[in-house]
């Protein structure tokens, strides 16, 4: 079953929540520890499905909607700043009485975790952090998304198509990734020509330009609950930079899974459960 929640964002913005599981039978399921799902850029809260579904046997998982993403509304002056995105989610945990919960945050969202945690300490127990990095990423970077945006062949005929494209013929990818394909077919929707994201490039290229041109190691080093930084060994965060980020949380881990790109959770999720699922058990451990 899947339960929508709206929540009310910074600036009044009406933000959509997602719960993938049965409603809770018994007093203590709804008492339940909370774990709020931060997709990263581009992503929706559905692409957390699996993951909330087994995180849901024990405690109350709600993946979010970032603002522009998914069926969240979309700011009208075009606010996607960082404090915006950290806002969001401190309003979502405090709305949906998650709080202290556990933040697992990917790439973007796993910046906007962080970034909470040391914001608001009281309302985060724990965070996992996926495949996101802590330094400045530069100019170049957000030239390069510009120009990738660009060489998207939009409209496309069908979603197999989309799945095609993003999988194998994209020249981001360098081997065949049918997970990849799957999940930017999850954003795409129908229109009268064929198949569009359902988000505006534009809007993600602010929200980008938002953090890609600072580093981020201050904030890190003020997360002091404990922390899990989890990459994919052919994702964008290397193992120095992700082992350093270990070193300057106060309370950090690592973990790595093989065979995962970027989209860590999408492409290996059972590797991805055990992972995380130890660095959970300790954290719940009395």
């Amino acid at each position: 079953m899947v339960r929508r929640t709206d929540v009310t964002g910074a600036e009044g913005l009406r933000l959509a929540a997602w719960e993938f599981a049965d409603p809770p039978k018994t007093r203590e399921q709804e008492r339940a520890p909370g774990v709020l799902l931060l997709h990263g850029l581009m992503g929706r809260a559905s692409h957390w499905a699996a993951t909330a579904r087994w995180l849901s046997e024990r405690y109350r998982a709600v993946a979010l909607d970032q603002r522009g993403h998914g069926q969240s509304g979309t700011p009208p002056d075009g606010v996607y700043t960082r404090e915006a995105y950290v806002d969001d989610a401190e309003a979502a945990l405090e709305q949906l009485d998650l709080a202290p919960a556990v933040l697992v945050g990917h790439a973007m969202g796993a910046l906007t975790a962080w970034q909470l945690a040391a914001k608001r300490p009281d309302l985060v127990r724990a965070l996992i952090i996926c495949d996101m990095r802590a330094s400045a990423l530069g100019a170049a970077t957000q030239r390069e998304w510009e120009n990738w945006f660009k060489s998207w062949p939009l409209p496309f005929a069908t979603l197999a198509d989309v799945r095609k494209w993003f999988g194998e013929d994209d020249p981001w990818v360098e081997r065949p990734n049918p997970a990849r394909g799957e999940f930017f077919a999850e954003v795409m929707a129908e229109s009268a020509d064929g198949w569009r994201p359902v988000f505006e490039p534009e809007q993600m290229l602010r929200s980008r330009q938002t953090w890609v041109y600072d580093a981020h190691w201050e904030e890190l080093a003020q997360v002091r609950c404990p922390a899990l930084v989890v990459r994919g060994l052919d994702g964008e965060l290397g193992r120095a930079e992700a082992q350093e980020m270990v070193r300057v949380l106060p309370r950090g881990r690592y973990a790595e899974v093989a065979d995962a790109g970027h989209l860590v959770h999408y492409d290996q999720p059972e590797a991805w459960r055990a992972a995380i699922e130890p660095f959970l058990d300790d954290v719940f451990t009395p």
